[in-house]
C-alpha cells in the first residue's frame, strides 16, 4: 500500500493561505497611498513640533542674554567703573596732593585746608583752573594752565566726592537763565569784588578778584557753589540754579559783546570815561596855555 507523497498532492484546504496571501497582497497595494499620506501627516506634525521648540529655544536664549544685559548689570558695571574711578583718584592724590591735604583729607596745619566735605565742585574749580597743586604760599592762588588731564580731574573729583561728600558738579545748560536778572543779580552780589563787567579788582592783603575774561560756564558756577578763597559761597538758598544760570549768562554775554562805541575803558561807565574827559581835557587846556604863554 502506498502512501502519496506530500510534494506531488495538496489537500482540498491548502489554496487557502495562498488565497490570504494575494488577499494580502491586494490589501497592501491598495493601502500603499493612505500610508504615504499618514506618513506625511506625521512628517509635518514633526516639523511643527520641530518648529515649536526651536521657538522656545529662542526665547531662553534671548532671556537669558536680557538677565545678562540687564539695567542691573548695567548698574553693577556703572558701580565697578565707579570704584575703578574712586581707586585712581586715591593713587592719584597720594601723588600730588596728601603732603599738604593729609592721608585722610582732613588738611595739614599751614599747608592745606582739610578736603572733607568740600565735594567734587571745589576739586573741579580749583584743579581745573590750574589754582591747585599750588606751586607756592602766597596771597592768592594764581589761575595757570592745569596740570592734570581732564580724565584725571574726574578720578580726583570721584575719590574727594566718595571720601567726605559735599557740593556736586552740575549739569545741563548752564546759561539756562536770563540775562537781564543776571544782571541784576551780579551787580548786587559780585560787582564789588569782580567789577560790574567781570574785570575783576583788588582786594585786602594783597589779594585780588580775578578777572571772569576766560573762566568757563562750570567754573564760574562751582566758584558760586564752593566759594574759593575770599568768595563768599553761594548755596542753594543764597542763589538758586537757575540764578545761578542767569547770572552766568550775563557774564557770558557781557564777554561776547563788543563795544560800539570804541574802547571800552573797563566797561564800567560814566566813572572811567568822566577820568579820561578830565584829564585829556585838562591836558589840552594846559598845553593851550603853556603855548600861548611862550608866544606872548
Amino acid at each position: 500500500m502506498s502512501t502519496p507523497s506530500s510534494s506531488s498532492e495538496s489537500l482540498p484546504g491548502d489554496d487557502v493561505p495562498a488565497r490570504a496571501r494575494g488577499l494580502r497582497r491586494r490589501r497592501s497595494g491598495t493601502s500603499a497611498p493612505a500610508d504615504r499620506a499618514r506618513a506625511r501627516r506625521r512628517s509635518k506634525a514633526r516639523r511643527r513640533l520641530a518648529n515649536v521648540a526651536g521657538l522656545f529655544a529662542a526665547l531662553v536664549v534671548v532671556g537669558a542674554g536680557y538677565s545678562f544685559l540687564s539695567p542691573a548689570n548695567a548698574a553693577d558695571d556703572t558701580s565697578t567703573s565707579a570704584n575703578n574711578a574712586v581707586e585712581a583718584g586715591r593713587n592719584l592724590y597720594e601723588r600730588s596732593c596728601i603732603t599738604c591735604h593729609g592721608d585722610n583729607l582732613q588738611g595739614v596745619p599751614t599747608r592745606g585746608p582739610s578736603l572733607i566735605g568740600v565735594g567734587e565742585a571745589a576739586v573741579y574749580f580749583q584743579v581745573h583752573t590750574g589754582r591747585m597743586p599750588l606751586a607756592r604760599q602766597e596771597a592768592d592762588a594764581q589761575n595757570k594752565p592745569p596740570v592734570f588731564s581732564d580724565e584725571e580731574i574726574d578720578q580726583l573729583m570721584a575719590y574727594v566726592q566718595a571720601n567726605g561728600g559735599g557740593p556736586t558738579v552740575p549739569s545741563g545748560d548752564l546759561r539756562d537763565g536770563d540775562v537781564a536778572e543776571g544782571g541784576e543779580l551780579f551787580r548786587l552780589n559780585c560787582a564789588s569784588c569782580h567789577n560790574f563787567v567781570g574785570k575783576g579788582g583788588a582786594l585786602s592783603s594783597g589779594k585780588a578778584a580775578p578777572a571772569l575774561n576766560d573762566a568757563t560756564d562750570l567754573e564760574i558756577y562751582t566758584a558760586m557753589l564752593t566759594g574759593p578763597e575770599n568768595m563768599p559761597v553761594f548755596g542753594d538758598n543764597q542763589l538758586t540754579p537757575q540764578e545761578k544760570r542767569s547770572i552766568i549768562n550775563y557774564v557770558q554775554t557781557m564777554k561776547e559783546q563788543t563795544d560800539p562805541g570804541g574802547a571800552g575803558i573797563g566797561r564800567i561807565g560814566p566813572v572811567s570815561e568822566g577820568l579820561v574827559i578830565w584829564v585829556v581835557g585838562i591836558g589840552v587846556l594846559l598845553f593851550g596855555v603853556f603855548w600861548m604863554g611862550s608866544k606872548a
